[in-house]
């Protein structure tokens, strides 16, 4: 069989040096942030080290002096500690689990062959001896630990250059929204592309490591490798699921109390959950989400590199056909920095309404240059032709076929990009439509925003079976592992373009905090109400991904146990398939009462200070922030573990008392299940939000029909938006991630369940 005319040593420099290169643009663009700030001195009298008091500047605003761009700073040093604090309480919690974790997968790994260390014959190539089960059990648990801490750091630098940018943000709006555009997404890409190139480069490194002891057994490396993909994804489920607890209890607490009970301003400094508030936006839309997508690329990459391990580039040792999918990753973060200097450098935004057009171009730019470079990949790192096993017989597969398969992901994230931002951007008739039926009260702005959410799952759904069915039937399940990599391919722009969300809302937060003047804070509003449209395409991506993620784990996990089909008229499969489909619904249920109860507390908690604190409503005295910082803190802490046990629970329950068959049938009912609600939760959420940004700015003339702000159809709007908010940040995000590490989870643990699984039916 022929070999790809990418020889391996020059694959070996490739890689590692597009990841270097995406690590070295970040920080030129964080340097680029950094110069924002101009003296330091400024500040050191109150004790603050991050100054951002800008100095000879010529300001449009004469009322934003130097004690407001010194208050900026104060506020964003609150927001700062406040999101580090908890960042650092909630992986102290989580590394106990992580180790917990990964004793149980040595254990269950160790144990289908006795914890033996002597050599095995391969499982899809009998002929050969692979290395001891008991190796696999190790360098599971090592790669489990790897991508755990992987998807932390990713989570972890993320919300740090998001703190770092905010307030640099609002100040850069003093002189106009192209200023301020341009610090918040150049922000955002420092995020996008740390995280794109480090995950790319410790799965390179892991992979070289683990090649030292186990050589030319490629079958084992890269299944011990897919722990990676489950530490990746284990971590983003608590991440997402405690950050969004968190962020939307402060949100709904302090938006009901202060916005409807006591009528002060959204983010209004007498509020004493509006620090709690601003700190949710970074652990939960920065921090979680950076892991959740983290997750997606480390799965996508693992579910690939396992195929392709067990087909005819494993048993060639074709190390640059294998290194495909990391190639693939490569190129993206090539075509990423080219797509960014459109936005930065090529195209300057001069006004609120070239901000969203901005975003949707750069989705375009990145696609179109993608295609080309994954052309060139595939005919460079490819054979012109090979087999791929496809569930115990060899499919012949030719390079051409898997540019369409890669193509094709990367064309329905585009579709499903295009759709999330019609369906939730205020600027297109759904979202008008919600805001219009404000004008009746707040259940007819409830049942069409229902109604659209339900309607907007349609195209991304018909775009995901369309890309399975071509990237199937040209590739079989390493066709959709790719198709579902060609999604993520461009995640270094997608993330930077979700992470402008968070930041421009904790800008708006900032600005009105310090007293800035209401021009300053309109632009703001702009740049967040652009920054919801964003944050709803990047939940679009993860969730169609993970679709695509998970069916590929599943025939993997289908491979490996050792299944040859599923029959869904076997009661065994049947039990699975109708419990997993209940799962995102339970799983949702947990998530959505977490909210409201920590919501709860916290309203009780505003509504006490407003009561007992003598001058708050007046300015004259300062709120408990802290209390509520705490109550946010505490509830997230304690309730993101019954849903995350749930997740992580069901596929050891499942395949050990129920066995492989009714694993499988779990793992296909949430699949088909979990898509559609997390689709339809975001962007119902999304778009109940706009609806009430689209009332309170009034750019058009049917807009200020219906407000201004405090009008019975803002009032109206505003209970849309307060519904819809545990909807688009916490349940609806990561019902993504419940699908993946549920799928991932089975993978890594399917040759226990194919060995010891199914002790119920056995006794019965």
């Amino acid at each position: 069989m022929d070999m790809g005319m990418l020889s391996e040593g020059l694959t070996q420099v490739l890689i590692p040096a597009a990841a270097l290169v995406g690590i070295g643009f970040a920080l030129l663009q964080w340097l680029m942030v950094s110069k924002v700030r101009v003296s330091s001195d400024s500040v050191a009298n109150n004790g603050y080290n991050d100054g951002l008091i800008e100095e000879g500047e010529e300001e449009e605003e004469a009322v934003d002096n130097l004690d407001v761009s010194i208050k900026c700073a104060e506020i964003q040093n609150a927001i700062s500690l406040g999101a580090t604090s908890f960042l650092f309480t909630e992986y102290k919690y989580l590394s106990i689990f992580v180790g917990v974790f990964g004793a149980v997968i040595f254990l269950f790994l160790g144990s289908v062959k006795g914890f033996s260390i002597k050599s095995e014959p391969c499982t899809y190539n009998p002929g050969n001896m692979c290395k001891p089960a008991l190796a696999n059990a190790v360098f599971s648990t090592i790669a489990f630990l790897l991508g755990a801490l992987t998807s932390t750091l990713s989570g972890f630098l993320g919300m740090k250059i998001a703190t770092y940018a905010n307030a640099r943000t609002t100040l850069e709006a003093r002189k106009g929204v192209g200023k301020a555009f341009i610090t918040a997404f150049r922000s955002g890409a420092v995020m996008g592309f740390l995280l794109a190139a480090n995950g790319l480069l410790v799965l390179y490194i892991s992979i070289n490591l683990f090649k030292l002891y186990y050589g030319d057994d490629w079958e084992g490396l890269y299944e011990s490798i897919t722990g990676y993909g489950l530490g990746g994804s284990s971590m983003a489920l608590f991440g997402r699921v405690g950050g969004g607890i968190y962020t939307k209890a402060a949100d709904v607490g302090a938006d009901l109390v202060g916005k409807v009970e006591r009528n002060i301003p959204e983010d209004d400094p007498r509020n004493p959950a509006v620090i709690a508030d601003n700190v949710g936006d970074n652990v939960g839309d920065i921090a979680g989400m950076g892991s959740d997508l983290f997750g997606s690329y480390a799965e996508s990459s693992c579910a690939a590199l396992f195929v392709a391990s067990i087909s005819s580039f494993g048993i060639t040792h074709d190390y640059a056909a294998m290194s495909y999918p990391l190639i693939i990753s490569s190129m993206g973060i090539v075509v990423c920095l080219i797509t960014t200097l459109f936005a930065t450098y090529l195209f300057e935004i001069k006004n609120v309404s070239e901000i969203e057009p901005s975003f949707i171009r750069q989705l375009l730019i990145s696609t179109v240059l993608m295609t080309a470079g994954i052309a060139m990949v595939s005919f460079f790192a490819l054979p012109s032709e090979f087999t791929l096993y496809n569930f115990g017989t060899d499919k012949t597969v030719k390079n051409w076929h898997l540019f369409f398969c890669v193509a094709i992901g990367l064309w329905a994230g585009l579709v499903i990009g295009y759709t999330t931002e019609y369906y939730t951007s205020n600027a297109y008739s759904p979202v008008q439509d919600v805001a219009d039926s404000c004008r009746t009260g707040a259940a007819t702005n409830v049942i069409f925003g229902l109604a659209l959410g339900y309607k907007s799952v349609i195209i991304p759904i018909f775009s995901i079976a369309v890309a399975i069915y071509v990237s199937f039937s040209l590739a079989s399940m390493y066709g959709i592992a790719m198709a579902a990599l060609g999604m993520l391919s461009t995640i270094a722009t997608g993330l930077a373009i979700d992470a402008y969300g968070p930041i421009c809302d904790n800008a708006g937060g900032i600005a009105e905090m310090a007293g800035m003047s209401h021009k300053i804070r309109e632009r703001t509003d702009a740049l967040d109400a652009a920054g919801n449209t964003t944050a709803a395409i990047g939940k679009g991506f993860a969730i169609g991904s993970a679709a695509l993620v998970s069916l590929a784990l599943f025939g993997a996990f289908v491979s490996r146990a050792g299944i040859n089909s599923v029959d869904v008229l076997t009661p065994k499969v049947f039990i699975g398939l109708i419990v997993g489909a209940m799962l995102p619904y339970w799983f949702s249920a947990m998530t959505m009462k977490s909210v409201g109860s920590a919501a709860l507390k916290m309203v009780e908690e505003v509504r006490r200070q407003f009561n007992t604190i003598p001058g708050l409503m007046e300015g004259t005295a300062k709120p408990d922030y802290a209390t509520c910082v705490k109550i946010s803190t505490d509830a997230s802490l304690r309730e993101m573990i019954p849903p995350g046990a749930l997740v992580v629970l069901t596929p050891l329950v499942a395949g050990t008392f129920f066995g492989v068959e009714t694993l499988a049938g779990v793992l296909a009912g949430s699949l088909v299940s979990g898509v559609q609600v997390a689709i339809s939760a975001s962007n119902t959420g999304g778009a109940w939000d706009n609806a009430k940004k689209y009332i309170e700015a009034g750019f058009s003339e049917h807009a200020k029909s219906l407000g201004p702000k405090g009008s019975d159809a803002h009032k109206a709007a505003f209970i849309g938006d307060t519904i819809g908010d545990p909807l688009k940040d916490t349940s609806g995000p990561s019902l993504n991630i419940l699908i993946k590490l549920m799928a991932v989870e089975s993978l890594v643990f399917a040759p226990f369940f194919a060995k010891h699984g199914g002790i119920l039916f056995k006794i019965l």
